[in-house]
């Protein structure tokens, strides 16, 4: 198994991917590319139906996967709002690659079994097989497909991202084996001796204390301990750092705890974080970008540099320690838009610190409308996060002795 990664700009879409895919193929070595995932910025639109051929004179390739994007990631670059293309190809011997395109029509009840959702993906995707999801933010719906998925593939890491720098629903490009298409989720889904890893960092951290929820209605916070919802907002922010009541008024959001069952108190990472999209003075509720449910424990917090960094190194430390890290072939990254050198005030930050604490991993993907990835046991649709998937050669079992 072999990775490799490129990036290339230009002045039209041809002379990008030419570069790219010379890097590529000089780092696979004269290896077969048997799977090609492609990021193309948006600022190529026109030409988005030629990427095909523009690939296969370029960089011969087995199946291709991809999406249009504000910002690609690839050859060690973050590359925000410039004409640019990520390529990232893997040789992948006794793998199948088993592409899809779903349209949000086709997507199956979520009371039905897991068959309907296993032949979304196709036959053959027995098992575990790692799968990683590209989706156009205005046309499907996202949330009920990995609900899906993790019904029919509970054990599988399905990693991914939402395509980014369409404006309105049309805009937006997937790209699944020879298929080229304007809506919906496109994939792939890896059967054989492949594993993947997901490192997740959302870039907060808990402030004040941790609450009860005692008053929900869909994703309206009606109160929390007893108290309307936005008096204990209130007094929270009464009770923080000066740092941190600044970091409030423009960076607060809800952490709300994934396993209400751990014995140990919750700390960072054990939240799935989400957005305060607005408040109601008048009955102290506060809306919330996730439905809740009474009982839910939740604490707020706060996102800054030194917060997203420390994550980050905290999730890059403790795969680091893996076993699993020593068989690392290549990785993709699910940044948001949020992040990058908006965030950090310099570029390539989360590749730069991936490669100082991993090694020399080719790594490409893209900036997102959102971020897919493990939490808690479940796949979500994240916000404000850097996902990495990591592929590695699946290592032998140890047979049980007798």
């Amino acid at each position: 198994m072999k990775t490799a990664s490129g990036i290339g700009e230009g002045r039209d879409l041809a002379e990008a991917v030419a570069a790219a895919g010379q890097a590529v193929s000089a780092g696979l070595g004269g290896a077969p590319a048997d799977w090609v995932i492609a990021f193309v910025s948006h600022a190529f639109q026109k030409d988005f139906s030629r990427l095909h051929d523009l690939l296969a004179a370029t960089l011969p390739f087995r199946s291709l996967l991809g999406c249009s994007a504000s910002g690609v990631i690839g050859g060690g670059h973050e590359l925000e709002g410039r004409s640019a293309v990520s390529l990232w190809a893997a040789s992948l011997p006794g793998v199948k690659i088993l592409t899809f395109h779903a349209r949000d029509a086709d997507l199956p009840d979520l009371d039905v079994g897991p068959s309907p959702w296993r032949a979304l993906v196709g036959t053959g995707a027995d098992g575990d097989p790692p799968i990683v999801v590209l989706a156009d933010p205005f046309s499907i719906r996202v949330g009920d497909l990995l609900a899906g998925f993790d019904f029919a593939y509970p054990r599988s890491v399905k990693i991914g991202g939402l395509s980014s720098g369409a404006k309105r629903a049309g805009e937006s490009a997937l790209w699944a084996g020879s298929g080229f298409y304007r809506a919906g989720a496109v994939g792939a889904a890896l059967a054989g001796p492949v594993e993947m890893d997901a490192l997740v960092a959302q870039g907060c951290r808990p402030v004040g204390q941790v609450l009860r929820v005692t008053g929900a209605e869909k994703n309206l916070l009606l109160s929390l301990n007893g108290e309307p919802a936005l008096r204990m907002l209130e007094q929270t922010i009464v009770g923080l750092t000066e740092r941190d009541r600044v970091l409030a008024q423009k960076s607060l959001f809800l952490g709300i705890l994934t396993d209400e069952f751990r014995e140990e108190p919750p700390g960072p990472g054990d939240f799935l974080v989400r957005s305060l999209i607005g408040v109601d003075p008048n009955r102290g509720i506060i809306a919330v970008g996730e439905a809740l449910n009474p009982g839910q424990t939740v604490q707020f917090h706060v996102r800054d540099p030194a917060s997203s960094r420390e994550d980050l190194e905290s999730a890059l430390a403790r795969y680091s320690k893996s076993e699993q890290a020593g068989n690392a072939s290549g990785a993709l990254l699910f940044s948001c838009l949020g992040r990058g050198q908006g965030l950090y005030g310099e570029p390539d930050h989360d590749t730069g610190r991936f490669r100082e604490v991993l090694g020399e991993i080719p790594v490409g993907g893209f900036f997102g409308n959102g971020e897919i990835g493990p939490l808690g046991g479940a796949t979500r649709l994240h916000g404000f996060t850097s996902v990495f998937g990591v592929l590695r050669e699946m290592q032998p079992r140890e047979e049980p002795s007798e």
